[in-house]
This record gives C-alpha cells, structure tokens and sequence, in this order.
C-alpha cells in the first residue's frame, strides 16, 4: 500500500501552469452562445409574434383561446376580449389567453 500512498502524494504543478485562466471561459462562453442561439433567442422571437399577433386583433376575427374556446370577437379592450363562442353565448377572456387568429374577416365590423 505505500506504493499507492506515495503516487496519489506526489504533489506536482497541477499540469496548466500559471496563464491558463482564460481557457477555463472558453466553454462557458460556448454554452451561453448555444443557449442563446437555440433558446433564448426564438422564445423571444415568438414572444414578439404574439404580441404583435394580440394587438391586431379586432372584432370579427375568428379566434383561439387558450383554453381551446374558439369564436368569434365581438368586442375589445385594453385587457379583455370579448368572443362569441354560440349564438347569443359571449364570453370574457383575457386578451393574453388568445392563443392565434383564425381567420380574419375583410370588412371591420363597428
């Protein structure tokens, strides 16, 4: 056993020397790098499209919710659309829950 105490004893320089600091940042940049181009940056990019997608939103335009309710709106505030899911059966949600416009109708209805 004294042979394996005095081979994991040895103590030595630890192999880099003294100027590879820099290397070790090399990798973590290189992940943050991948993480941004596969992650962050199309969540953020779809964030935008669904923003974009809520503001034009207007009345009789064919909607999801989601909650999977599809209807048409029939009404719009600054934070709550209002869609007409039967005839004469409306109901009040939450501009940020529409999930994507089905179908836009041509002519704006006021």
């Amino acid at each position: 056993m004294d042979f394996l105490a005095h081979a994991m004893g040895t103590g030595g320089t630890g192999g880099t020397g003294g100027g590879g600091g820099y290397g070790a940042f090399i990798p973590l940049v290189l992940m943050f790098a991948i993480f941004y181009f596969l992650l962050i940056r199309p969540q953020q990019k779809k964030a935008k499209m669904h923003k974009q997608m809520l503001a034009s939103v207007r009345k009789g335009d064919k909607i999801v919710s989601s909650g999977g309710l599809h209807g048409v709106v029939t009404g719009i505030s600054e934070d709550v659309v209002t869609m007409e899911i039967a005839p004469k059966v409306r109901v009040k949600i939450s501009r940020g829950s529409v999930a994507g416009v089905l179908r836009r109708d041509e002519t704006p209805q006021e």
